[in-house]
C-alpha cells in the first residue's frame, strides 16, 4: 500500500509541471520580439511511465519539448519593435489548445490528490482495526 503514495506524488510531480509549462505558455501568448531574434517557444511536457522490474512505479518526465522559434510573423506597423516591412514576430501558441490542456492537467492532478485521500483513508482504517 506504501507504493501507492509514491505513485501518486509522482503523478502530481507531472501534472504540476505540466501546468507550470501551460501557464508559462499563456503568460507569453503576446510575447512581441522582433524579426531579428526568435520568437517565445512554447513548452510541452513528455511524460513516461517509471517500470521497476516489470511493475509500474510511476511517471515522470521525460522530456520538455520546445516549439518553433519561427513563431508567426505578424504584420503590426505601428508596433515600436516592427522592422522597415512592418512585421513583428509572436509565438506560434493557441489559447484554445492551452486551455484545454490547462484543464486537462489540472483535472490528472485532483485525481492524483483523491487517490492520496483514499490512501489514507485505507491506512486510517488499518490502523483502526489493528487498535481494536
Amino acid at each position: 500500500m506504501f507504493e501507492a503514495l509514491g505513485i501518486s506524488g509522482t503523478s502530481m510531480n507531472v501534472h504540476q509541471t505540466w501546468m507550470d509549462a501551460i501557464s508559462d505558455n499563456i503568460a507569453n501568448i503576446n510575447t512581441v520580439r522582433p524579426m531579428n531574434q526568435e520568437a517565445f517557444q512554447a513548452r510541452y511536457v513528455l511524460a513516461q511511465a517509471i517500470e521497476d522490474g516489470g511493475t509500474g512505479s510511476g511517471v515522470g518526465v521525460r522530456s520538455i519539448e520546445f516549439s518553433s522559434p519561427e513563431g508567426r510573423i505578424v504584420y503590426s506597423p505601428d508596433h515600436p519593435m516592427a522592422d522597415a516591412q512592418g512585421l513583428v514576430r509572436l509565438p506560434d501558441v493557441d489559447l484554445g489548445e492551452q486551455m484545454t490542456t490547462m484543464v486537462m492537467a489540472q483535472r490528472g492532478y485532483q485525481a492524483s490528490v483523491s487517490n492520496i485521500y483514499r490512501v489514507k483513508a485505507c491506512y486510517d482504517a488499518a490502523i483502526a482495526m489493528g487498535r481494536a
